[in-house]
Order: structure tokens, then sequence, then C-alpha cells
């Protein structure tokens, strides 16, 4: 397993992000990673995770890739309850809705991200395939609707 592979099974590393959203300071991710605030769909509890935005159509609109399938919690959880927050940039736990996007709208996303990201589209490909056994291409695209 590379390296990058193993790292994203690793807790500490993935949740190291989540630090820096809370002190207010994701806008030092440039806006490519947010924070999403979702809650535990059996535990009722609010949960965190640190996402990568694969687009941004607009302002008040990110879409991001549930890297390890329909098996991820987050998603699972957004299944259930899809009232959540997001921070991203300088906005911070702002609310938002999330929606699975269908068949042909993930394709669109997966071929404007190819074109204009290659090289994270390659690597990041290359991760989730190596991790799950699926493409980038198979995997859930949520948008995230901001108010």
């Amino acid at each position: 397993m590379s390296l990058s592979a193993r790292l994203l099974h690793t807790r500490w590393v993935v949740r190291a992000p989540i630090v820096v959203f809370r002190a207010h300071l994701g806008f030092v991710f440039g806006g490519r990673m947010l924070l999403l605030e979702h809650v535990g769909r059996s535990s009722g509890e609010p949960r965190y995770v640190v996402l990568e935005a694969v687009e941004r159509p607009s302002p008040d609109r990110v879409v991001i890739a549930s890297g390890f399938g329909r098996t991820s919690q987050w998603f699972k959880n957004l299944q259930v309850e899809p009232n959540c927050r997001v921070s991203i940039g300088r906005r911070h736990r702002v609310r938002a809705v999330a929606r699975v996007v269908d068949a042909a709208e993930r394709a669109e996303i997966v071929a404007r991200y190819r074109r204009d990201h290659p090289k994270a589209y390659a690597k990041l490909s290359g991760v989730i395939e190596e991790s799950i056994g699926k493409t980038i291409d198979k995997v859930p695209y949520v948008e995230l609707t901001m108010s």
C-alpha cells in the first residue's frame, strides 16, 4: 500500500486539520479543503470530517467526493440528515444542505476535475482505487448548498 493510501487510513493524520478549521484558520487551505459538520445518524452527536472540495460551481455550492464510497460514515450520516454545516476558506460553520449528485452530473464533475486538476486527479484516483478498489469515476459525489 502506498504512503498516501496508508495515511488515509491513519486516524490522527486525517483528523489533524479539524483543529485548524476550529481555530478559524481554514483559509490556509485556499478553499480546496473544507470542514463538514454533520450529525451522527445513531448518536445524534455532531461529527466532523475534513474533505477536499472537488469543485466550487459558485460561492455557495461545493462538491465533495466520498473517497471511501457509500460506506463512509459522513456519507451515511448525510443521507439520514442532509442538513449540515460547512467551514471553507474564510467562511465558518455556514448552514448547508447535502444532495447526492446523479450519475450524469457525476460524469460531468469528474471530467471537469480531470481537465482542471490533472495531477490531483491522477494522484487522488490512484489512492482511491488502491484504498477501496473503485475508480474515482464510481464513488458518490455530494453537492453542499450553503445558505
